[in-house]
């Protein structure tokens, strides 16, 4: 049937709209395919605020508000089937499915389950108050005020299951006959129809044909022998029969709890003494309970029922007695005492723009520190960063992420190296998502969030765009794609690497970081050399002629007539040019380190650099002509390279000695005769000049580019070639150790050259190409790679529709800046997938709640969300679930009209803002927006008992002052209005209830008086007292004060008296 899993925890509205999020869009991507995370949740909003998905319109594909449409849950030890989260995505499907949900299920672990048979309404439904079950019994609507008519709501056929606990009997027999038998005449006594019992796990069924309450009294409980001590299974029980051994009983407090494990025990003190201390120390009192939103005061009193369930513990030691509620702990001092910004309250983290100008820190508050000698099942080095429940504050706190990479934890500090510890120590840490945008003195730079985010996207902007509408529900969403051509690609690559080149001119730019920054400019000039193209003659082009030289910048000849069988062989130039620029600095830097008689090595590291000029002059400098002339034909024909392999060849043959000839100088012919290898010998060479050095002196010269990568990638996997790391290991660009292994990933332009050779259709390497570490030591760094795959795929050089982890890493990294617009603008650039249709509306809604306060507060932000297509109703809603969480209410109800949430805009009106306006004496506020949702009556809820009554109220209350002169039948007229109207009020204050502030019951109070007065004003106009009296039955039905009501009995028996003693005259 169900298992525990299916159980939902208080704030079960806060899992749904996690796995919609992260902040979470972690939960949401872990569970439908796995595509990276996004802490976009903002966990106290949707405990408080209850986000969640839209409602609005019957027809929409999500539901808008998930406490009143969606039934509600909150027990911890109670479950449903399907459960919230198929709900909601069975309502993405097919929406409506709510209102017929088949085989609807309700139960309750340890105690049993109902089922619903056929198709169910479950829309509205309090399932706490509707189903409940205890031991041995399941009630549904225990008050029969509240339940409706058969076939309706809950109160239709079902198949019940009990689980009863039932004492071990040595008699097979007697279980099977004997207790079966009870068990049908039972049920046939309460008009239910038996259907089986199963003995090995009590289980047992029976189908009823509407509900009251069924299961066992008192007195069938001791007529079919049952188990008193459920609370405590048999040891034997817990392990399959075996009977477990223990060492040494448990010690066990005055509350029942084991404290074997406890924090005392761990400070070698006596466990019952200490807990015995606490408890004349520190009562609970039953105002703690409170500061946990009820969600203690449910399990005290599910704990405190006569028969409760065991914990785990509990199973080692049967207990006679009968488990007492637990203890619940005042918020501990040292979370207490971390505050924001200096504040005087206790810290705490809501909203996401609170702590956008944190720096990377850790905050440590004083607290217990435990050294670990010997190892536990909970200090292992899997789990440094959490600390064990029992030891620390129990289920007041937990590990949890807040906004914008902000970590709370207990426990080490986030990669310390220092030696274990338990800790109590509370740390505030922050991931450095933002690391890009600071300086060497790790401040934010504003020009930096320019030429990283801003300048980088407006380029993206600027390009040709195609779009594809999707539905979502009512709505239609545009989703955008890059589109171009490799004409264009030089000018694209051009105007990147002036934004680059811009950023470089940062001052205060760290050393690191213009490493990484002059490699993003030589992958840019790649992605150009590697995938643009020349027009070639004959061959119509999509741009104008006269704007061909500013896109081809580097072509210098002008003329556009290109021989077709010449373009691999100017592409290979052109490669060879990007290698010559790669390394020219690694060159200059090693032969800096030479001293001046050491030419001959000199020369060779200007050949590793293809610097043939200086290195002829060089050699023509020294008087070494001859070299010269052979290094001035150095990769050039085959036939030179042949001829100085063959006269090493004949040396060696000859046995010359090569002792009298300088190494250097040998290791040049070798490189002359394109034996690289034998040149290099135990050098240590970057993997870039390795590549060069085989184009240029090893290959031939018209080997195809696609060629020599696909000869390097064998080298490679044979071992002879080094591999091509990152550039941030390369060149030592980072000062910490950097975690790295053979073959783990390469650098980007190494997967560039890779896809460039690639034959195959699909590239199996995108995922770890565009990876943040193969281009950056910052692993949560996206800005660029994302830029250059949607350029990539604009000119057709793969096409992917699975890299989330981009995409999401990107938005992530926009959020943490306050970007809202551009992270909704990336976004719409995710591929469309048909297994998961509604992505893009679901994560554009999410950011949209989520960072409400940011981009609602930013005009250029509004504005630019709007202009991307994003329908205004989810602006709309995200503003009105906002401004309900801070409280401002009005705002709330007009958001939630615009967003034609009639619902929840109707129910804020009733029980928080009409009844202010009302005591305001805004009387024309409260018919604007009352009249507004009227239309849409039959959409809502309990219309006449919420704003009907207000529109009801002054068309009474206007009919009678404009009626005529007084007759009897206006009279009789009124009185039915005003009877029918407290009925109203009266069913109202019922059917709301304790949701009705004081204020609200004051307005009803107010709105009857002043009718009051009016049947007061005509009945004493009557002719005849028996019309007196009548206007007072009328009034006592109105909800007024009672010394009002007081008032007009009064009046009511002096007008009876008169009444009678003109009968008696």
């Amino acid at each position: 049937m169900a298992s525990t899993s299916s159980a939902h925890a208080p704030g079960i509205y806060d899992e749904l709209c996690g796995v919609r999020n992260s902040v979470s869009f972690e939960t949401y991507y872990c569970s439908k395919f796995d595509s990276g995370t996004l802490s976009l949740y903002l966990p106290s909003q949707c405990k408080k605020g209850k986000i969640s998905v839209d409602m609005y319109n019957p027809s929409c594909w999500a539901l808008s508000d998930i406490k009143a449409s969606f039934p509600v849950l909150h027990s911890s030890d109670y479950f449903m089937e399907p459960s919230l989260l198929d709900l909601d995505a069975q309502e993405l499907n097919d929406p409506g499915h709510c209102c017929r949900v088949r085989n609807f299920t309700v139960g309750r672990v340890g105690y049993g389950w109902v089922k619903f048979l056929g198709e169910t309404d479950v829309r509205w439904l309090e399932l706490d108050q509707i189903v409940k079950f205890d031991r041995h019994e399941v009630v549904v609507y225990e008050d029969e005020t509240d339940k409706p008519a058969i076939g309706e709501g809950l109160n239709k056929a079902a198949e019940v299951t009990l689980v009863l606990q039932i004492k071990p009997l040595s008699d097979e027999r007697v279980k099977l006959d004997s207790i079966a038998e009870k068990l049908k005449i039972i049920t046939e006594k309460q008009g239910a129809c038996f259907i089986s019992f199963d003995p090995l796990n009590g289980e047992w069924k029976f189908l009823v044909r509407h509900f009251s309450r069924f299961g066992l009294s008192e007195d069938d409980e001791d007529d079919i022998i049952m188990d008193e001590a459920t609370a405590a299974q048999h040891p034997e029980e817990v392990d399959g029969g075996e009977p477990c051994e223990v060492d040494e009983e448990p010690q066990i407090g005055p509350d029942g709890a084991v404290l074997s494990h406890s924090l005392p025990a761990h400070l070698g003190l006596d466990p019952i003494k200490m807990q015995e201390m606490r408890m004349v120390m520190f009562p609970v009192e039953e105002g703690e309970t409170e500061d946990f939103d009820g969600l203690f005061s449910r399990e005290k009193q599910s704990f405190s029922r006569e028969y409760g369930r065991p914990s785990l513990q509990y199973s080692s030691r049967k207990m006679s007695h009968r488990v007492s509620p637990p203890i619940v702990r005042k918020t501990p001092q040292s979370l207490l005492e971390y505050n924001i910004k200096g504040s005087d309250q206790p810290g705490t983290i809501l909203m996401a723009r609170q702590n956008l100008g944190i720096a990377p820190r850790t905050t440590k508050v004083r607290g217990f520190q435990l050294d670990l000698k010997h190892e536990t099942p909970v200090t292992g080095h899997h789990s440094r960063y959490v600390v064990d429940a029992g030891l620390f504050m129990g289920r007041s706190f937990r590990v949890g992420w807040g906004p914008n990479g902000v970590l709370v934890h207990c426990g080490s500090p986030v990669g310390s190296t220092g030696p274990g510890v338990l800790s109590s120590i509370v740390n505030v840490e922050k991931v450095a998502i933002n690391k890009v945008v600071r300086d060497e003195n790790n401040k934010v730079k504003e020009e930096l969030i320019d030429c990283c985010f801003a300048s980088p996207l407006s380029l993206h902007k600027s390009i040709s765009h195609e779009t594809m509408e999707v539905e979502v529900g009512s709505f239609r969403l545009k989703l955008q794609k890059v589109v171009s051509n490799r004409l264009v690609l030089p000018e694209i690559c051009r105007s990147y690497i002036d934004i680059i080149e811009k950023q470089l001119d940062v001052p205060c730019l760290s050393a690191s970081a213009r490493g990484v920054l002059m490699h993003q400019v030589m992958v840019w000039e790649l992605i150009k050399v590697l995938f643009s193209v020349r027009e070639v003659s004959g061959h119509s082009t999509p741009v104008d002629v006269d704007d061909e030289e500013d896109m081809l910048g580097d072509k210098k000849d002008g003329s556009p007539d290109i021989d077709p069988e010449a373009l691999p062989f100017v592409r290979r130039a052109q490669f060879s040019y990007w290698l010559q620029e790669s390394v020219c600095h690694r060159v200059q830097e090693e032969i800096s380190c030479l001293n001046e008689s050491r030419d001959l090595e000199h020369i060779f590291l200007l050949l590793t650099g293809r610097q043939l000029d200086v290195a002829v002059e060089l050699s023509a400098s020294r008087g070494d002509v001859r070299l010269a002339c052979l290094l001035s034909q150095a990769g050039g024909s085959t036939v030179n390279r042949s001829d100085m392999a063959r006269q090493l060849d004949l040396w060696r043959t000859n046995g010359l000695d090569f002792n009298f000839i300088e190494k250097d100088r040998l290791r040049l012919y070798e490189l002359l005769a394109g034996n690289i290898q034998g040149a290099l010998q135990d050098s240590v060479i970057d993997w870039k000049r390795y590549l060069g050095l085989l184009m240029w002196y090893q290959l031939p010269p018209d080997t195809s580019l696609a060629g020599i990568i696909h000869t390097y990638q064998q080298l490679l996997d044979a071992g002879k070639a080094p591999y091509p790391i990152p550039v941030y290991i390369d060149e030592g660009l980072v000062e910490e150790a950097v975690n790295w292994s053979v073959g783990d990933r390469f650098d980007l332009a190494y997967y560039l050259m890779l896809l460039h050779a690639s034959e195959e259709s699909e590239f199996g390497l995108l995922k770890t190409m565009f990876s943040a570490f193969s281009s950056t030591c910052d692993a949560l760094d996206y800005h660029m790679l994302w830029h250059q795959r949607s350029v990539l795929e604009a000119v057709g050089a793969f096409c992917s529709n699975d890299l989330h982890v981009l995409d999401m890493s990107f938005v992530s990294q926009l959020l943490c800046l306050g970007q809202c617009h551009w992270a909704i603008y990336v976004v719409l650039h995710m591929p469309y997938r048909d297994d998961f249709p509604y992505l893009q509306a679901t994560l554009i809604r999410e950011i949209l709640f989520q960072y409400c306060e940011s981009w609602s507060s930013q005009e250029i932000q509004h504005r630019f969300i709007k202009d991307l297509g994003v329908p205004s109703a989810w602006l709309h809603e995200a503003m009105a679930v906002y401004f309900h969480y801070q409280g401002d209410l009005l705002k709330a109800l007009e958001h939630f009209l615009e967003c034609s949430n009639w619902q929840k805009a109707h129910s804020i009106f009733v029980t928080s803002v009409a009844h202010s306006l009302f005591l305001s004496a805004k009387h024309s506020e409260i018919c604007r927006l009352a009249v507004s949702m009227e239309e849409h009556k039959s959409e809502i809820a309990d219309w006449d008992l919420g704003a009907g009554i207000y529109i009801s109220f002054y068309i009474i209350k206007n009919t009678i002052r404009d009626g005529a002169m007084y007759d009897l039948e206006s009279l009789e007229r009124n009185k039915a209005s005003c009877r029918e109207f407290f009925g109203r009020l009266n069913e109202s204050l019922a059917v709301w209830g304790s949701r009705l502030p004081a204020d609200a019951r004051a307005t009803y109070s107010e709105m009857a008086e002043e009718l009051c007065a009016i049947l007061i004003l005509d009945g004493g106009e009557a002719s005849t007292y028996e019309d007196q009296l009548s206007c007072f039955e009328t009034m006592f039905n109105a909800p007024i004060p009672e010394d009002l009501r007081e008032g007009h009995l009064q009046d009511a028996v002096s007008v009876f008296t008169c009444y009678l003693t003109e009968m008696a005259s």
